[in-house]
């Protein structure tokens, strides 16, 4: 996405009966590509980097739809999720993530998101899922939607947990993935909008907490957890 930086007027009235849209991610410059690119087409009335601060505002500003991150450092948009859902049952959430991990789909749904999807999705198709999460449509990414099939129909109830992935970070496990996938540090790096230093800390501590010495014993890892 363009990367344009462009403050949004918080409190506006939206223009031309456009969707009123919120964006809760930590990472300003990904913030600043997405209203680039929404800009015409929905009204981006604000935007918040932190559970708290994403809490407040949208009690504030009631858009008709908030794009969630997965994974922040305060607790993600599960912890937006749940603290918003009894008191504002009438905005509708839309998760947007680098992840595509089951368990995150599912979490996130299970807390009340009515979609999910990843972002590498297109300007359009981003348009197009806001769109039908206002009309009261479940959206995912073609790929998401099976998870959730499989969740809600054959174990309803069933925690998705693994002992040894809790021990992870939210964060340590996107670079898990993306390494297993076979991405470079540098790449994924530029994934995550995170320094190479801090790729190479994350995995050290993949590496230690889940006592393995390398890369290829971490993708073996996590492919027969059907992480990748």
């Amino acid at each position: 996405m363009t990367m344009v930086e462009q403050e949004p007027v918080e409190g506006a009235a939206p223009r031309d009966g456009r969707l009123r849209v919120f964006l809760v991610d930590d990472h300003a410059m990904f913030r600043a590509g997405v209203r680039a690119e929404l800009g015409a087409r929905v009204e981006v009335v604000g935007e918040a980097s932190t559970v708290a601060e994403a809490v407040s505002r949208i009690a504030a500003m009631q858009p008709d739809v908030v794009l969630l991150d997965v994974h922040m450092p305060d607790g993600g948009g599960r912890a937006v999720l749940e603290a918003m859902r009894r008191t504002h049952p009438q905005v509708r959430f839309l998760a947007l993530s680098v992840s595509d991990a089951a368990e995150d789909v599912i979490g996130l749904i299970r807390a009340g998101a009515r979609g999910y999807v990843t972002k590498t999705i297109s300007p359009e198709e981003l348009t197009d899922a806001i769109r039908r999460v206002a009309d009261g449509d479940a959206v995912f990414s073609p790929r998401l939607a099976g998870f959730v099939l499989d969740a809600f129909a054959s174990r309803p109830d069933a925690p998705v947990a693994d002992p040894e992935l809790d021990q992870l970070t939210n964060r340590e496990r996107e670079v898990l993935r993306l390494l297993a996938r076979g991405y470079a540090y540098k790449e994924i790096a530029r994934e995550l909008y995170i320094s190479i230093k801090t790729v190479e800390t994350h995995v050290s501590n993949v590496l230690r907490k889940l006592q393995m010495s390398n890369r290829y014993e971490l993708s073996r890892w996590a492919a027969d957890r059907r992480l990748v």
